[in-house]
This record gives C-alpha cells, sequence and structure tokens, in this order.
C-alpha cells in the first residue's frame, strides 16, 4: 500500500464555535463556503480524503470537497471507525460494487456542515450518523423488508465515496429515505460511528432469535463478536460462549459477560458447550469469523432444534463441507445475515446512546486521517478492539 499526504487547513464545526456555512445558491451549487472565527475564509476548496485506487493502494491526498445539489447534506467527518469489509476491498476480497477511485469508509459520524435545497431535519451543526446502504424501496426485496439486500442499493464507501475524508456527501436518495439520523450532541463522534457495525449485530440478533434463558455461542472474539455478547446478554441469554484464541480478546469478553471463554486452538468447545447446557447443546450459535470450517463444527455446537447464523462473510471459496443429517435429524435452523436495515441502525443508534451497549469501551485505538493506511494496517492485524481515523 501506498500513502501520500497532502495536508489541507481544517473547518471546525464543533458546538460553540462561530462558524457559519451557507446553504445551496440558486443554480444549485452547494459547494462549501465558511466564514471561521477570525473572519477569513479558509483557502481553496480541497479536503483531505483516503482514496481506493485499487488491491492493495490506498493514497491519503487533497481532494475537491463535495458539492452538494438540491435536496443532500453535507457532514463534516467526525470519526470512521474501520472493519474487515474495509480490509477486504483492500485486499481485493471484496469487488462488488467497488469502481475504484473511490473513498473508503461506512462506518462515520459528524456533524451537519451544509444543508441543501428542499432538505428539512436537519440544522447545520447537528450530530449525525449514517445507515450505509440506500435502498432503493422499490424493488421486491425492499417491499419484503430486506433493504439490506435491495436489488438496486448503494452503499456508502464502496459506489459512494464514504467517511475517510473530512467531508461527505449525502445523496438526496439517502436523505429521503431516511439514512441519516440525528444524534445525541454529548457523545463522541467514534462512539456514533459504531452504530454502523452494531445495527449489523442487531439484524443478525433478530436472524438468531436469542431469547430468555438460552444459552448462545459466539465463535470469533472481535469488535463482532462482542457486540454479540452484549446484545445476546441484553435480550435475556442466561450464558454466553465465546471461542476465541488471542488470550487479551477472551479476556475482554469476559469484561463484557461472557461466562466460559475458550481457546478453540487448546480446549475442547463442543466439552465446555456440552457441560454449560447438561449435554443438549446451545440453543443459539453465531460465526463472527469467516472461516468455513467453522460451520460444520457449528452445526455440531448446536442442540435439536437450534438456530445458527453465518453472520460473517466468508473468506476464500467460502465453501464448508454440511454435515446433511446433523440438520435433518436434529432439525437445525440456519440463517444468514448481511448488512442491516434502517430500523436496526435505529435500533443500535439508541443502545448506543442509551449506554446499554458499551461502545465507550469498543474504540481502543484513534489515527489522524493523514494515518489512514497505517490505521488500516491497525484494524488488518488485529490490534486493539476497534480502530477509528479522527479526520
Amino acid at each position: 500500500m501506498k500513502v501520500a499526504v497532502a495536508l489541507v487547513p481544517r473547518i471546525g464545526l464543533g458546538p460553540g464555535r462561530t462558524d457559519t456555512l451557507n446553504h445551496c445558491s440558486p443554480d444549485g451549487d452547494c459547494a462549501l463556503v465558511a466564514t471561521v472565527a477570525n473572519g477569513k475564509r479558509p483557502p481553496g476548496r480541497g479536503m483531505l480524503a483516503a482514496v481506493f485506487n485499487g488491491p492493495g493502494d490506498v493514497e491519503v491526498k487533497e481532494v475537491p470537497t463535495p458539492k452538494i445539489g438540491s435536496g443532500e447534506v453535507l457532514v463534516e467527518v467526525g470519526a470512521n471507525t474501520l472493519c474487515g469489509t474495509d480490509v477486504r476491498i483492500l485486499r481485493g476480497e471484496k469487488t462488488a460494487g467497488i469502481s475504484p477511485p473511490t473513498v473508503l469508509g461506512h462506518e462515520f459520524a459528524g456533524r451537519v456542515a451544509v444543508v441543501g435545497d428542499g432538505v428539512v431535519g436537519y440544522q447545520v451543526g447537528t450530530p449525525v450518523a449514517m445507515a450505509p446502504i440506500v435502498p432503493c424501496r422499490r424493488c421486491f426485496y425492499c417491499q419484503q423488508d430486506m433493504e439490506n439486500t435491495c436489488e438496486n442499493r448503494k452503499a456508502m464507501g464502496e459506489e459512494i465515496d464514504g467517511g475517510l475524508s473530512q467531508f461527505v456527501r449525502v445523496p438526496a436518495a439517502a436523505v429521503q429515505a431516511g439514512c441519516l439520523f440525528a444524534a445525541r450532541e454529548d457523545l463522541p463522534p467514534e462512539q456514533l460511528a459504531l452504530a454502523e457495525p452494531l445495527s449489523c449485530c442487531v439484524y443478525g440478533q433478530r436472524r438468531s432469535r436469542v431469547g430468555l434463558d438460552d444459552t448462545v455461542v459466539v465463535m470469533g472474539g472481535g469488535p463482532i463478536g462482542f457486540f454479540h455478547v452484549q446484545l445476546a446478554l441484553l435480550a435475556g441469554a442466561r450464558t454466553v460462549i465465546v471461542s476465541e484464541p488471542s488470550q487479551r480478546r477472551r479476556d475482554f469478553a469476559t469484561a463484557l459477560g461472557a461466562r466460559f471463554v475458550v481457546d478453540p486452538t487448546s480446549e475442547d468447545l463442543s466439552g465446555v458447550v456440552a457441560e454449560a447446557t447438561h449435554g443438549r447443546g446451545a440453543d443459539a450459535v453465531i460465526i463472527c469469523i469467516g472461516l468455513p470450517g467453522l460451520v460444520t463444527q457449528s452445526f455440531e455446537l448446536a442442540r435439536k432444534g437450534g438456530r445458527v447464523n453465518v453472520f460473517a462473510g466468508p473468506s476464500g471459496e467460502g465453501r464448508a463441507d454440511i454435515p446433511f443429517d446433523l440438520i435433518h435429524y436434529n432439525e437445525l435452523e440456519i440463517t444468514g445475515s448481511s448488512g442491516s436495515r434502517r430500523s436496526d441502525f435505529e435500533v443500535a443508534l439508541r443502545l448506543i446512546e442509551s449506554g446499554r451497549v458499551k461502545a465507550d469501551q469498543m474504540v481502543t485505538h484513534r489515527f489522524p486521517l493523514k494515518e489512514a493506511v497505517q490505521a488500516i494496517n491497525a484494524a488488518a492485524g488485529g490490534q486493539g478492539v476497534k480502530v477509528a481515523v479522527m479526520p
């Protein structure tokens, strides 16, 4: 990967500042025009962004600040957290919907900087977080409450320039669909940005139907696994078991409330599950690592009538040997979950705002935007729990 850095002045929009920003001009040109506290206009209209040029190639460089049109909103990014999807895009493992050059980042939050003509419900300075999937709201799947699988979906950080930048343009279709959510004033943006990955877990929990007195196995102690631990306990699960090789992450899972943590490289996960469930098996198993081999193992961990959710996107060809007899005789329910819906995002945001999900403990590493490549490498290397880029 390469990085080229060109620093540009930053326009702050924090609470209590005297910055003012314009609305759209009559011709629809909503280019950023700011008057800062010292009365001087910022030199130029450039901003810093992490641009994906192709597999293994990211440049942090100055690009034009987006111009917004009628119905659109410009957001000053406060934080963009990184996830495995960003890493898969960089490695060339995820190509669908990716058209380089594009600005990466789909987990972001910030403040409204400019409001386009015809936009209601948002004011300059309002803290916001965004559900990155923009559904068409017309196709068969949108009509079936499956907008996360929309036939015409577009996503921030993929088809649309995303949040690894100082400013991001929210398209009119996203504004009209209600993808941009106003958030609480007093929470830091890196916590609000976590509403996106949490929303995916909210959707996965719905698919898993975790309920009162359940025993839940979470396979993988990364950020997603940690969210699933917290959500399962909120849903009333009696016992949560986490399978994770890293001692540091097992300790973190224990601190979040997991009753048992298992190192699958040296301990018998099946034995731990059997002992915790009197030999029956888990009510729900959630696979949070994209290793196809875990699918087969998960079927062996579930009780008769148990549920298995393939949450993580697969690596490689994504093929696994399926024990057909276990599905048949044990009457297992197998589900997948991909992304989330706007309704899930709103639930996730409110969980963070209420403190019921411990978002404040999740972000362990912070990088400035000029070090976005280093931040991505840190996320890919599993450093900490969640990595945030702070423009």
